[in-house]
């Protein structure tokens, strides 16, 4: 193992692995969530927690359905609200709520925004989206996951 090298977490522990990507397989098989919008609040979420490795795998599956110029700008979405439907811009500002939840507490006036175009089922869903996100977040970034984009 060099410096660089770290853990691979879902081989030292392949049951806390499952469990959590089962997680994962619920949001991603069974939501009513459009994918793009999955993918959407994936890559958001793991840009604010740094997590390289999932930057790097939602950037390559939103590039599938959405455009290059669209995906560079998800970090400023606010600045360019015209690019993000109404129900995209509540998930993402949504998925930056509750991922910083120590600092916004999940304001009542981010909840009443996404409320207002979820319904509950698929609120709930959402959120399961960013918590799933987040917990392998603080997975991916500890342990350094790798990417696959080449120097």
């Amino acid at each position: 193992m060099n410096e660089t090298t770290r853990l691979n977490w879902y081989e030292v522990a392949p049951a806390g692995a499952k469990a959590l990507f089962g997680l994962h397989h619920y949001v991603t098989h069974n939501t009513n969530l459009p994918e793009e919008l999955i993918h959407l609040v994936f890559l958001r979420v793991s840009q604010i927690n740094g997590c390289a490795h999932c930057i790097d795998i939602h950037s390559r599956d939103l590039l599938k359905t959405m455009a290059a110029d669209k995906v560079m700008l998800v970090p400023v979405w606010e600045e360019v609200p015209h690019l993000f439907s109404e129900q995209y811009r509540a998930a993402l500002a949504w998925a930056e709520e509750v991922t910083l939840v120590s600092e916004t507490h999940a304001s009542d006036e981010a909840y009443s925004a996404v409320s207002a175009v979820f319904d509950p089922k698929d609120l709930v869903d959402l959120t399961i989206t960013i918590a799933a996100m987040n917990a392998i977040n603080r997975l991916g970034a500890p342990f350094r996951l790798p990417v696959k984009a080449q120097p």
